[in-house]
């Protein structure tokens, strides 16, 4: 228990801290309004058409970061794939089964995920293609493994 609380304790940390990094770094959208087209899919979801730096949305300078500044969008996302994987672990861990389907499903969710941005033009784009495709693939080996050692055939 004290190895989970201080392993999920430092990602909540980084996954903080590099949240607040990458908030400011996509700030930096306001002064660009050429990306406001392309930057700003909550603002005109929410608002429609982005006029004025004030029209957008706090969240967008998520998406300006990670398709211009990835690194700590990369942390951020890694940081919190590791939270939930520890969460898994340390709730299903008992339960096979569970823990089986939880790890595939995640797999397949990052897999997909990596297949929605497979195109982008950004370094960033290519840069989470990647990493959630790797990610994804991760999963699913440790999903397939741990079926067949349940199965006893390892």
């Amino acid at each position: 228990m004290l190895r989970f609380g201080i392993q999920f304790s430092m990602a909540l940390i980084l996954f903080l801290v590099s949240s607040l990094f990458t908030w400011y770094e996509g700030s930096a959208i306001i002064e660009d309004p050429w990306e406001w087209k392309y930057s700003t899919p909550f603002s005109h979801f929410f608002n429609g058409e982005v006029i004025k730096p004030s029209d957008i949305s706090s969240l967008d300078h998520f998406v300006y970061a990670a398709k211009f500044h990835p690194l700590f969008p990369a942390v951020m996302i890694l940081s919190l794939i590791y939270m939930l994987t520890l969460l898994i672990y340390y709730f299903l861990n008992k339960n096979r089964k569970q823990f089986i389907a939880c790890m595939s499903t995640l797999g397949i969710g990052l897999i997909l995920m990596s297949l929605m941005i497979f195109n982008s033009s950004t370094i960033g784009g290519q840069i989470y293609f990647y990493m959630l495709l790797g990610a994804g693939l991760v999963y699913l080996s440790i999903s397939i493994v741990n079926y067949y050692k349940n199965l006893k055939l390892i």
